[in-house]
């Protein structure tokens, strides 16, 4: 069994760190799992009367399976954006039997082609500039940074550059949680209120959009649906429970992807929170095999224990 070092944070909606494992406080940027909340702020700007299947598609790292770039068309198409708007990098599908199929590198299967629609979508609604929607200084991206310190509560955080080009927040572990679990409490949103209970209500309803095939966040979500999960780049992974009011976040301090499932299940599991068969259901993403020669030799598992705070 493999164990990869990493840490683990969960905090209540009023921001009280309740467990950790590892150091809650390290520091880290926020990458995909901002999502939500960038979706929160892209709804709160845009006019248009998004389905769940959109609205889910804002806030996933997709597979670019034929049913996430559906979405994407349609939620650029309701908002009378066209495709070429996207700025988000030219690549292949992440599933591989979606990139067998098309192997053509296209902006539309960007994991974050969905969250680039959205801010576009926003950005039409209110006249701001499509061609600039990336920049730090774009209203939109400023509102956006507002939005992530009301949430956490922060004064400040670092803003860097994602790997899809927009504003990457940099924060602490602590802090990623915090935010996940107010997703569990949307009146801690402000303003911004309804649409955070419009993003939960889509990734619950829409899970499969919001990431895909083979995916722990996904299957998660399918298995559990009292939870959200979004996982980020470098080992990020967090989720909101929303009929407990916690919020979740693990990181893999290697970056790697592969732990991230396994620790985020496990927490859950410590905290009573799935029960045995959707821990059944989750088992290939709790100890996902290691493969030698093609076969399986070993599995991938989490051993901690959460310290009370």
């Amino acid at each position: 069994m493999l164990r990869p070092a990493g840490d683990v944070a969960l905090v209540a909606t009023d921001g009280r760190l309740i467990a950790f494992a590892g150091d809650a406080d390290r520091s880290l940027f926020a990458r995909s799992s901002m999502k939500p909340l960038q979706a929160c702020v892209s709804l709160s700007c845009a006019t248009f009367d998004f389905t769940d299947r959109e609205v889910a598609v804002m806030c996933a790292s997709h597979n670019a399976e034929p049913v996430h770039v559906e979405a994407v068309r349609s939620l650029l198409a309701r908002a009378g954006v066209p495709e070429e708007a996207l700025q988000c990098p030219s690549v292949r599908p992440w599933d591989d039997e979606s990139a067998a199929a098309d192997p053509q590198r296209r902006h539309i299967n960007s994991d974050c082609s969905g969250k680039h629609a959205g801010m576009l979508a926003a950005c039409k609604a209110q006249g701001w500039p499509l061609e600039t929607y990336r920049e730090p200084s774009h209203p939109l991206q400023q509102q956006i940074l507002q939005a992530v310190l009301a949430v956490t509560g922060l004064a400040s955080v670092h803003v860097g550059i994602d790997g899809c080009g927009v504003p990457v927040h940099g924060m602490s572990l602590r802090s990623m949680a915090t935010i996940y679990a107010r997703l569990a409490a949307p009146e801690r949103w402000g303003v911004l209120e309804p649409h955070a209970r419009r993003v939960a209500t889509a990734m619950r309803a829409e899970p499969y959009m919001v990431a895909g095939r083979n995916r722990p966040d996904t299957a998660l979500m399918e298995a559990a649906p009292n939870v959200i999960a979004k996982g980020g780049a470098e080992g990020l992974l967090c989720a909101a429970v929303l009929d407990r009011g916690l919020g979740l976040a693990v990181k893999i301090r290697d970056g790697s992807h592969r732990a991230a499932g396994p620790a985020l299940i496990h927490a859950l599991q410590l905290q009573d929170i799935l029960d045995n068969d959707q821990l059944e259901r989750l088992r290939p993403h709790a100890r996902p095999s290691v493969l030698g020669g093609g076969q399986p030799v070993g599995e991938i598992g989490a051993a901690f224990e959460l310290t009370s705070a």
